[in-house]
């Protein structure tokens, strides 16, 4: 199937009819071009005319492969960040289009008369200062600011879509590469996750466009809309407006030049864009809570810790005869603890001549459903000298499973290696639930795998703080982010240290994301990867 063709830029003949256009020199380095830029377009904006004649003149000069809208909106001459065109035929960004701007100037010194509102997509022609209604241009409007309908939103799940780049390369939107700006693939990683999340996904696609929404916010949706768009240019996208933010928002704690770590980084963004859309402490006050937010109830037991030496791998035991406190407390995250790491690993070598003469480690395994038994409720987990047990009571539709793989050592975070083995369809997590009359109609509830995000190398560098400090999202200790924090900058590896493996809902397919590499992905290989971070999405149907 031949791809579809883009609209052919258009010019005409009134092209070679305008008046030759002498050279001019910006104003002094005292001069203040910002200010008279924004004054002169405001004055403009209203009194700008189409002038029929000169409409579709210099739309041949039209360069769509220099156009890339991913950028950071700071004129390339000025820096300012304030009404920012950018030149359509070589793709810079320049403040202003009035008199003594310096897309003014551009036009002039170098005969590039097509520019386009970064904020109102309202194409001109300067240094006439003509504004352009050609629906040619439409394209290029789209790829600023993608727009979406609910009806398209609604058929994400349920239609295949097809795009194609300018090369005519097809595409499948939504599961496009992110570049490596540098540090970056942990964000990379979540940014895959979330956009595949529906409700999130769905609300970031349709978020309306206002003036005052937090940056955060406004970057994000972009960044989304765009790997999700059927019609980029590349088919890639850069998150480099994202992380600039990321960085600003959280005093350079999530930085490009440091490799971070990814569920540390989730939790943040999940609160941080809580807040942003209004969000409380209350269940359900925005998208966020009503997607990921459970309810837990945590039981502490008396004062100092019991083992009993009958029991089974001389677990300790609650002390039934002292009087035990139960809370109930909101989660976004439940956290696995996997099995210590051996001393000692087996390995077989091949002495008899027949084989390859390798090493074999054995890897210890260990099954999910045995990881989910400390949230079962008669589990008892020893902190701080007491005993405590926790079991959800409620569940949410999407529940997301951190594997705890890293513990603090030294310079280094170790990593356990241990395999974690796991169904992608059908794991019971309503058997967690209590034998509550009120719950019994959940304990049926089934979820299927949509995202596994995945780490790979040996260790991950640790960060220069390691006090342990409690997480700012204020959730229980079950659901505290993990040990490790932020990575350090030691880590120059050429490979990307996180990996997203994501289902497409449409073809129940399974694709991996590392970066700008995408690749179909068998659903056998999940298991062979070091899980860190995975998303549950609830089976709807086995709650009737």
């Amino acid at each position: 199937m031949a791809p579809p063709k883009r609209p052919v830029s258009g010019g005409d003949a009134a092209a070679s009819k305008q008046r030759k256009l002498g050279s001019a020199n910006p104003p002094a380095a005292h001069a203040s071009p910002s200010a008279a830029g924004s004054d002169e377009d405001a004055a403009s904006d209203s009194d700008a005319a189409t002038c029929p004649h000169i409409d579709g003149a210099y739309l041949d000069t039209v360069n769509r492969a220099c156009l890339d809208f991913d950028f950071e909106q700071l004129c390339s001459v000025s820096l300012s960040s304030s009404n920012i065109y950018a030149c359509l035929v070589c793709g810079k960004y320049y403040q202003g289009r009035g008199k003594q701007t310096q897309a003014y100037f551009h036009s002039i010194n170098d005969s590039h008369h097509v520019f386009i509102n970064l904020r109102t997509l309202r194409a001109y022609v300067l240094p006439d200062g003509y504004e352009v209604k050609d629906r040619s241009l439409n394209d290029i409007k789209n790829a600023v600011q993608p727009q979406y309908s609910p009806h398209h939103v609604a058929q994400l799940d349920t239609c295949l879509e097809s795009g194609y780049d300018l090369g005519g390369k097809p595409y499948r939107p939504g599961f496009v590469g992110l570049n490596r700006i540098k540090h970056n693939s942990y964000m990379n990683a979540v940014v895959q996750a979330l956009a595949h999340v529906p409700p999130i996904r769905d609300m970031l696609l349709l978020l309306p466009d206002r003036d005052g929404q937090p940056a955060l916010l406004q970057r994000m949706a972009v960044l989304v809309r765009k790997m999700w768009h059927g019609r980029l240019f590349k088919a890639h996208v850069s998150p480099h407006e994202f992380a600039q933010e990321v960085a600003d928002r959280s005093r350079r704690r999530f930085r490009l030049d440091v490799e971070g770590d990814a569920f540390e980084f989730l939790t943040w963004l999940l609160n941080t864009l809580h807040m942003d859309l209004g969000g409380t402490r209350k269940k359900g006050s925005s998208v966020i809570y009503t997607t990921f937010q459970g309810q837990i109830r945590a039981t502490t037991h008396g004062s100092e810790a019991s083992r009993d030496p009958a029991s089974e791998g001389g677990r300790p035991q609650p002390d039934t005869s002292q009087s035990a406190v139960v809370e109930k407390m909101p989660f976004l995250a439940l956290s696995l603890e996997l099995p210590p790491k051996p001393l000692f690993t087996s390995a077989s070598v091949d002495t008899s001549g027949d084989g390859d003469g390798d090493d074999r480690t054995d890897i210890p395994q260990v099954a999910l459903t045995a990881l989910l038994q400390r949230y079962n409720g008669s589990t008892a987990i020893e902190s701080n000298g007491k005993l405590r047990q926790y079991q959800p009571v409620r569940l949410p539709q999407y529940i997301i499973c951190h594997i705890k793989r890293f513990s603090k050592g030294g310079p280094m975070a170790e990593k356990n290696p241990t395999v974690v083995n796991f169904p992608i369809h059908g794991v019971r997590f309503g058997d967690l639930l209590p034998c509550d009359a009120s719950q019994q109609h959940c304990r049926d509830t089934t979820y299927d795998l949509i995202v596994n995000i995945c780490h790979i190398g040996q260790q991950m560098p640790a960060a220069a703080n390691t006090s342990g400090r409690q997480s700012d999202t204020g959730q229980p200790p079950p659901v505290a982010q993990p040990d490790t924090p932020t990575a350090s900058a030691a880590n120059s590896s050429a490979e990307s240290p996180f990996v997203a493996y994501i289902r497409c809902s449409a073809s129940g397919k399974w694709y991996m994301l590392r970066d700008l590499h995408v690749e179909p992905a068998m659903p056998q290989v999940l298991c062979l990867s070091d899980s860190y971070i995975q998303i549950w999405q609830r089976n709807d149907s086995s709650v009737h």
